[in-house]
């Protein structure tokens, strides 16, 4: 009798260890350890020539709460994510942290994160605090990935400065919202809705050599880590007659 009951509680175990295990692995509202650095730069934000290709709106974007990211930007596909970003020393962070949009390719002594001296300083529980914080440069810290949301906007097509029309058409995309990746992107023809798969240049830069003519319907497929697929189709076109350097509102949102 003794056998069979320690039996089952070594059965009853194994399987309580096994459904955490499965729990953590699986958890994306965890938060993972890691550490944090801060860009050096003067002006508390983002660099403009970040690798994802946003270029002086990649510094500004979030109100300038961005960081540089190694293995979550996962060449390219992480631009434009939201992180919940905070220090775990009890003293001087908070346990809000900051949320962080990843504009940038970068690492500094076995970090994550190279955030803005801005969000990085937003960890801190005070502003008074936030000096003693800047002052040990590199932190232990947790984070998570977080929906982004920005009130008010609509994702856009920042067209790239170095696109030729009508010959070549290179494009960025702004405001990317909701917790799912941008993993395809096609631009399609809206007179005979023909439509052509495009190739990520780098970071969040998509590019053709042969854009189709007229009215351009751009579509992305947002996908997410237990492999649902959503293409959405914005609700404005980009005109004929597009022009390198211009902003194009799509006029939708993604939740």
């Amino acid at each position: 009798m003794a056998s069979s009951l320690k039996s089952l509680l070594f059965l009853f175990a194994s399987l309580l260890l096994l459904t955490s295990v499965a729990y953590a692995a699986t958890c994306s509202d965890c938060f993972v350890q890691s550490r944090a650095a801060y860009y050096p730069n003067s002006d508390q934000q983002g660099t403009e020539t970040g690798a994802c290709g946003y270029g002086s709106f990649g510094a500004t974007i979030n109100g300038g709460d961005v960081s540089a990211a190694l293995d979550l930007y996962r060449n390219g596909v992480g631009c434009g994510t939201c992180y919940q970003v905070r220090c775990i020393n009890s003293k001087l962070c908070s346990n809000k942290g900051v949320t962080v949009v990843v504009t940038d390719s970068g690492a500094s002594d076995r970090t994550d994160f190279i955030l803005s001296s801005r969000a990085f300083s937003k960890m801190a529980q005070t502003t008074d605090l936030a000096a003693s914080l800047l002052g040990l440069g590199i932190v232990d810290i947790e984070y998570r990935r977080v929906s982004c949301s920005y009130p008010n906007k609509n994702m856009t097509f920042k067209i790239d400065e170095n696109s030729n029309y009508p010959h070549y058409l290179g494009f960025s995309i702004w405001y990317q919202q909701g917790k799912k990746d941008v993993t395809a992107v096609q631009l399609c023809e809206t007179r005979n809705f023909v439509c052509k798969l495009l190739e990520r240049s780098h970071g969040a830069v998509w590019t053709t050599t042969t854009p189709p003519s007229g009215p351009l319907s751009i579509r992305m497929l947002f996908s997410d880590e237990d492999g649902d697929e959503t293409w959405v189709v914005p609700l404005n076109n980009i005109p004929q007659d597009w022009k390198a350097g211009a902003v194009y509102d799509s006029g939708v949102q993604v939740n």
